[in-house]
């Protein structure tokens, strides 16, 4: 069953009772498929989720955090969306746009509140991948946020630079880099993770809102094609 959304509600929360987090669609462009993880213990599959830090931006907890359970280096992707945000003055109309795809509200107990804030993002590039050479693979104290994804960049080009031509003349897709032991806690290093095709992924999460995430995010990804083609 698909998901619905939910009426309006009011709600008042001290800042004590109040939590916010941030999960991610890890997709990879090039091969069409997207991060998703497994509770290797209590047997569920789910897309990488979290609570922000304190200070911390949503759009780098949710990097942040599909990293440390998934493996995956990834960042943000600007998409072409329906969304009821202000637009900046300054900058103008933006067609492509960093929102969340979906919020839920969700008790984080009896008497605290939970909101997550779901997002689009993409696997790093090979360049940007070798950059952190020097960060030890596993250490999540080490985290540090890739930059941006480059404005003057379409999808298009970002698909080419992870397929390379080989010496006898054939294409060859980058497989991302998956890191172990990033997890930051005991139940994070249950986890694990897979690059799974689009529509085998959307299965394993039927009926629920990361369904929605994938299939939302994947069909802006494919708008974004079409309108820099145009």
């Amino acid at each position: 069953m698909p998901v619905t959304t939910s009426l309006p509600v009011h709600a008042s929360f001290p800042s004590e009772k109040f939590t916010i987090g941030a999960g991610v669609a890890i997709f990879h462009l090039a091969s069409e498929r997207v991060v998703v993880c497994y509770h290797s213990r209590d047997h569920y599959w789910f897309l990488p989720k979290g609570r922000r830090n304190a200070n911390e931006e949503t759009l780098r907890a949710a990097e942040r955090e599909g990293f440390e359970e998934s493996g995956y280096r990834n960042r943000i992707l600007p998409l072409p969306m329906k969304h009821g945000q202000p637009e900046d003055p300054d900058q103008g109309r933006q067609r492509f746009v960093t929102e969340p795809l979906w919020t839920q509200m969700l008790p984080l107990t009896a008497t605290k509140q939970y909101m997550l804030f779901w997002y689009a993002a993409e696997t790093v590039p090979p360049e940007v991948e070798l950059s952190y050479h020097a960060v030890p693979s596993g250490s999540a104290q080490a985290y540090k946020a890739p930059e941006p994804f480059p404005k003057d960049m379409t999808i298009q080009q970002r698909v080419a630079l992870d397929n390379t031509l080989s010496q006898d003349g054939k294409q060859e897709t980058y497989e991302p880099v998956k890191h172990e032991g990033t997890g930051v806690d005991e139940d994070e290093l249950m986890y694990e993770s897979y690059l799974l095709p689009i529509a085998e992924a959307q299965r394993k999460l039927r009926g629920s809102v990361m369904e929605d995430v994938i299939r939302r995010g994947w069909e802006g990804v494919r708008l974004r094609k079409e309108m820099e083609a145009a």
